[in-house]
């Protein structure tokens, strides 16, 4: 079946952005690949990241477990919402490990499966999830793998990062595990102190810039395309796309492709976005349609029908011009993309 989109995905960049993670931090580098591998197909991610030297890998629940397959000779997974009311069947099943979020959850785990090892979230001042400080004695006896937390602030330079360092120490002195994690992205870049046994990155692996520390050092990962459908000239005077928002000022050529809002490339983009071909930028014109966009192509007279064109998407100058989070921008992208490892 041919797509006429397609997402190029590089995999030694890929690999790049976890080795400097890891020698940045100076500690074990685990992976973040929920929301399937933040958009760049989590399976292939994990087998490039394997390859890389990662060993520990994090997803967000039981299904996406289940959709990584089997894992590499020596990889673990932890399943970071825990063991719902109606997970304990698939848990029992799996070899990944619950991160167990709060009394519920431990007292669950206790019941279903007491000596099997499970990580731990603790609340160090986010208010998502975990225990709260004064909870963490319903963990006595259990077999903690990884006692973790999360930063709220950490791509900030937010006196909540320190205290969180503080409250986590605390607790880490009274709760026994074999590991701790605190930092995620954002967190490896404040500096070792936050790197304990564990570090989690996620978005700066795929290509984000989480603080000005990895400006440089983090290589774009993905890298959208979209074949044209048709080209086309908007004559003077006439608009272009819904609304009518841009009237062409002079007979415009226009290349119409085969992308929109559906596969996460938003409205937001309108003013903003746009692509090019062969080194010729073409300017986005009129607004994001639902499969469609207008580009004006008039910088790259050879482009026809058929033809796949690259849009502009590195993650943090895409953020700011859209105000979307890189976050969004990358796990936004679609179903409708053929992910091709490169």
């Amino acid at each position: 079946m041919h797509h006429p989109l397609r997402l190029r995905l590089d995999r030694a960049a890929l690999a790049a952005n976890w080795r400097w993670l890891a020698a940045t931090a100076g500690t074990a580098c685990g992976a973040a690949v929920k929301a399937d591998g933040y958009g760049t197909g989590g399976s292939a991610a994990v087998a490039v990241l394997a390859e890389a030297g990662c060993r520990d890998f994090l997803v967000s629940t039981w299904d996406e477990a289940r959709r990584l397959g089997p894992l590499p000779t020596g990889a673990s997974l932890s399943v970071l919402h825990g063991v719902g009311p109606d997970d304990v069947a698939d848990a029992l099943a799996s070899s990944a490990r619950p991160v167990l979020n709060s009394v519920e959850q431990v007292a669950r785990w206790r019941a279903a499966a007491p000596d099997r090892p499970c990580e731990v979230m603790v609340d160090s001042g986010m208010n998502r999830l975990g225990l709260r400080p004064e909870e963490v004695g319903v963990l006595d006896g259990l077999a903690i793998d990884t006692l973790m937390s999360h930063l709220a602030c950490a791509d900030q330079d937010h006196a909540l990062n320190a205290g969180q360092l503080a409250r986590f120490r605390e607790v880490k002195a009274v709760v026994s595990a074999k590991r701790y994690s605190l930092a995620n992205s954002a967190g490896i870049c404040l500096g070792r102190d936050y790197s304990f046994d564990l570090v989690r990155p996620g978005l700066a692996l795929y290509g984000g810039i989480p603080r000005a520390e990895a400006e440089g050092k983090i290589a774009q990962v993905a890298y959208p395309e979209a074949q044209v459908v048709q080209r086309r000239i908007a004559n003077a005077g006439e608009s272009v796309g819904y609304g009518a928002t841009f009237v062409a000022t002079r007979d415009t050529e226009l290349a119409i492709l085969n992308i929109g809002y559906a596969d996460g490339y938003l409205r937001c983009f309108a003013g903003h976005g746009g692509g090019s071909v062969g080194g010729a930028r073409l300017p986005l014109v009129g607004r994001v349609s639902m499969d469609l966009v207008a580009l004006d192509c008039g910088a790259a007279p050879g482009l026809r029908e058929g033809d796949w064109v690259a849009l502009d998407y590195d993650l943090p100058v895409a953020a700011a011009a859209t105000g979307l989070s890189q976050y969004e921008l990358l796990t936004g992208l679609g179903d409708r993309f053929e992910r091709v490892w490169g």
